[in-house]
């Protein structure tokens, strides 16, 4: 009898050793800084040489770690402390002089530094959100701590501004870190910090910064309001009083009605959870937007508000496939409740629709707009209202 332990068996075969060029190196963050320095110093003014080198580099340096690092010296020179001063000032070895900050202060020489950034990012796709980061922290210094330590050694506001506002990508960014400045003073309207501070990059001879603020003010402005007409219609709140609101509003951040008529539609569509079947979506869809016509009749008394309702209604109707039918009803209902007139329907149909389901659109409408442009004084409107709904 054989007492021995039975052995278990052992998998054999060829042990493969990865090659150490195929491994990416490990860096600690000053060994990544000053091979990222060493190799832009290297490259010297040429931008192309300075693209190729951070494309090829990313193979084996870890941009995913170190990306603050990264953008830190592409931007500013050198690491960065958390208050922004330079971590390495002393050691020119650890600087290098070819960054954003310290080129040429015009268009084209920013837009060269842009493609670096754009054509870096494309590459690596990852970077993208570290570059918003990194945009964000070096945005909230500058803008609010002018006048400290703070980036003295850099040249002039000017220059990452123009930076900004020539790539694409720091739009974006630039929105957020504006959103994100915790050292405005509490109890202080945005408007007024958003005219402080257009009224610095103006007299600086940034005008579309100035411009882009604004923008970027009215879109923050606009879903707050929606967001706060979604809450009332969800709670039914009296139209009257929400009239009441939407146009103290409109003042208040001086708002135009092409912009509220649009929003309106758009919160009045979420607030239904429609039916899915298309023979019963557009009853449903008529009694509600008859019970808030009269809300959507206040802000359309312009003829450019009009039309942008007309496009709403088609936009709506062509991306929601159950309310493809149910186009021309709801603009006939619109008609009836004097919140479209006979101008702008005629308008849009002759030539300000949009191309999002063009054909089938104005097909529906053709009768009723035959009927619109035949009909004279006198004539029963009411029958051949009923008329068009009945056959249609």
């Amino acid at each position: 009898m054989n007492t021995g332990k039975q052995q278990k068996p052992v998998l054999t075969g060829q042990r493969f050793k990865t090659r150490k060029r195929d491994e990416k190196e490990k860096f600690e963050p000053t060994v990544f800084r000053d091979t990222i320095v060493a190799g832009l110093n290297d490259a010297g003014g040429d931008l192309e040489a300075v693209a190729k080198f951070l494309d090829t580099t990313g193979s084996r340096l870890d941009y995913r770690r170190y990306a603050d690092t990264l953008f830190d010296i592409l931007i500013a020179g050198s690491m960065l402390a958390p208050g922004g001063t330079r971590i390495d000032e002393g050691d020119k070895t650890k600087v290098t002089a070819f960054c954003v900050f310290t080129t040429e202060e015009s268009h084209a020489a920013l837009r060269l530094y842009a493609q670096v950034f754009n054509k870096l990012i494309r590459r690596y796709k990852y970077l993208e959100k570290a570059f918003e980061e990194e945009i964000k922290k070096v945005n909230t210094e500058l803008l609010f701590l002018s006048g400290g330590a703070v980036f003295k050694v850099l040249t002039p506001l000017n220059c990452f501004i123009l930076f900004n506002l020539i790539s694409t990508l720091a739009y974006s960014a630039i929105t957020k870190s504006i959103r994100s400045i915790k050292s405005i003073p509490p109890g202080s309207p945005s408007k007024q910090n958003v005219e402080h501070f257009s009224k610095y990059f103006n007299e600086a001879g940034l005008k579309e910064l100035s411009d882009f603020l604004h923008v970027q003010q009215s879109l923050g402005t606009r879903k707050e309001l929606q967001r706060e007409l979604q809450e009332r219609l969800s709670q039914q709140c009296p139209i009257r009083e929400m009239v009441v609101y939407v146009k103290e509003e409109m003042k208040r951040n001086e708002l135009q009605e092409q912009a509220v008529i649009g929003l309106l539609w758009t919160c009045l569509m979420n607030a239904v959870e429609w039916n899915k079947k298309e023979e019963l979506v557009t009853e449903q869809a008529l009694k509600h937007l008859k019970h808030y016509a009269p809300l959507l009749a206040v802000f359309s008394t312009q003829g450019q508000s009009e039309l942008v309702l007309l496009l709403k209604i088609q936009e709506y109707c062509y991306d929601n496939i159950h309310f493809m039918k149910s186009f021309s009803k709801i603009v006939v209902l619109f008609y009836k409740a004097d919140v479209l007139s006979e101008e702008a329907i005629l308008k849009w149909y002759k030539d300000a629709h949009a191309a999002k389901g063009k054909s089938v659109f104005l097909e529906q409408m053709k009768k009723f707009v035959e009927w619109l442009q035949n009909a004279e004084e006198g004539n029963n409107h009411e029958f051949f209202y009923f008329l068009f709904i009945i056959t249609s």
